[in-house]
């Protein structure tokens, strides 16, 4: 098990990690910004889907999905329709035009990665992806678990302060 030195470190990587995040941020379309970016991404990765799961692959509330949702939907890069099995809830699909749009963020996200990285080896990069994908999975699904500080936190709350 590492040290709390190298915790600490690593916790300041990641917070670094907000700087590469806004950098990539800035190569998208000037009216796609990263939340809609990554709606896009989820219903071409998994398909037409209700907004309660769309919320649950954001892990955000329906509030902020709902706006992200309006974006792409005002600029016609999704559709949405009344589900047939509860009339209440839409369906979320990825149309051409979104197809089109996400075809180009990936593209300029891909060119901003190959341009910064440009002195990186494929083993570099092949490592770096491991390891971001073993520290992803490290977490799991952290909405269905509280992580260390959020159980001490729901410990001393009051059922009403929940």
């Amino acid at each position: 098990m590492a040290t709390q030195r190298h915790y600490e470190e690593l916790a300041r990587q990641l917070s670094a990690i907000g700087t590469v995040k806004r950098g990539l941020g800035r190569v998208l379309p000037a009216d796609c910004p990263s939340g809609a970016a990554i709606v896009l991404m989820l219903l071409d990765r998994y398909g037409e889907m209700r907004m309660s799961k769309l919320a649950e692959l954001l892990d955000i509330d329906m509030s902020v999905t709902s706006r992200h949702v309006a974006h792409v939907a005002d600029r016609g890069w999704v559709d949405r329709k009344a589900d047939p099995l509860d009339r209440r809830s839409r369906l979320l699909t990825i149309n051409a035009s979104g197809q089109t749009l996400l075809g180009q963020v990936s593209e300029r996200y891909t060119d901003a990665l190959a341009n910064c990285l440009s002195d990186w080896s494929d083993e570099d990069v092949d490592h770096l992806n491991e390891l971001l994908d073993r520290l992803r999975r490290s977490f799991g699904d952290t909405r269905s678990r509280a992580l260390p500080h959020q159980a001490e936190t729901s410990i001393t709350r009051t059922p009403s302060q929940r």
